[in-house]
This record gives structure tokens, sequence and C-alpha cells, in this order.
């Protein structure tokens, strides 16, 4: 009679010691090494740290926050005089956040909040506008650093409601950190165009999507 093996896959249970990142940081530099630390699970990946999980939540950086504006208002408006360019100011006096640790617009600078080199962003910007002069007034919306205008950041808006009428804008913006953005920031400008125009209910929306830190 025939005797019939059958093999038997063994399972083991690796458990590592939880380092800090600051003790991560000092190690060298090992393709496919893993480490576990107190901010998550990390592995080296073409000779650099990359996180693996949690890919979200804090500890990571990745999350958003709603800046609202309460300084300029339907009563009193921020004016724009024509051709002349100003930043659209957003004094965050109401927040709405996912984590309580995140912050990407600075207040005080009125300028967005660099963190590592290729993290990646995205904003929304909404506000209320009107100018006299409908046929003849747009804005100009772009966002500019110590190295000028930045690359495809910026819009030319129209008016399309007739003379001071209210007219909402809301506009949404991809960016990405490089060495210029963190040497320099950014803030966001704002210029009317043919005309005058008032802007109001300035409000922000900015989500971090994706970090390498």
């Amino acid at each position: 009679m025939r005797t019939t093996e059958i093999m038997r896959n063994t399972s083991y249970k690796v458990q590592a010691d939880v380092d800090s990142d600051q003790i991560r940081n000092q190690y060298n530099i090992e393709e496919g090494a893993f480490v576990h630390t107190e901010s998550g699970v990390w592995t080296v990946y073409n000779g650099d740290w990359v996180k693996l999980y949690p890919q979200s939540g804090e500890g990571t950086g990745l999350g958003w926050v709603r800046y609202q504006d309460s300084q300029y208002t339907s009563g009193s408006p921020l004016s724009l005089s024509d051709e002349i360019p100003v930043t659209l100011t957003n004094n965050g006096n109401i927040k709405t956040k996912s984590d309580s640790t995140q912050e990407y617009y600075d207040t005080a600078t009125q300028k967005l909040i660099p963190s590592t080199l290729n993290d990646v962003y995205i904003i929304t910007i909404e506000f209320k506008s009107a100018t006299p002069n409908a046929n003849q007034c747009h804005l100009d919306l772009w966002f500019e650093n110590g190295g000028g205008l930045l690359e495809n950041l910026n819009v030319s808006l129209g008016y399309y409601k007739g003379n001071a009428t209210t007219q909402t804008f809301h506009n949404t913006f991809q960016y990405y950190i490089d060495q210029d953005f963190i040497d320099n920031s950014a803030n966001i400008k704002i210029q009317s165009h043919g005309d005058s125009a008032t802007v109001w209910d300035i409000q922000y929306f900015i989500q971090k999507t994706q970090s390498y830190a």
C-alpha cells in the first residue's frame, strides 16, 4: 500500500521592535529594510525611506483644513482697483480640520505652508465678487512666490451675471512642493482688469494628498 505524504507550510510570527523616527533616520539605507516606528511602518525603496502604513490620518501629515475669512464680508468687502494686484488674504478666523495638528496655510504671513520636497496638495479657492462693469471687467487669480508666477497655477475669471451682481467663484488647483516652494513658499494674488471689483466671503479648502515625510 502506497502512503502519500502531505507537505504543509509552516508560518512564523516575527515581531519587530518599535523604534523612534529619530533612530530610523540614523540607520544605514539598505534596500528592502523594514522598520516599525511610532509613526508607522517604513521600508527602503530606491534608496529612500517610504511609509507603507498608515497612508492617512494623524502622524502622516495627510488631511485637510478649511480656512474661512471673517475680515471681508458683503458689508465690508475687499476692494480691487483696476490692474492693481493684491494678496487674496484669508484670516482663517473659522477653521475646520480633519486633524487638529494640521496646518497648510499661515494666516499671519498669508502664505501656503510647505513641508517636505515632493509633497502634493489640492487647494479649492472660493469667494464672492461683483463689478460695476461686467462686460469689460475680469479677474486674474494666480499663485506667486520668490520666483514669480508659479507655472499652471493661474486662471482668468469672467463675470456672467451682469453689472453689480454677486457671483460665486470656485476654483481648484493642484500643486507640489519643489525646492523653490520650500525656500519661498507662495501666496495667492488677485487683480481686476477693465474696472474695479469687490471680493468677500473668501474660503480656502486645502488637502494634503501625498507625503514624502
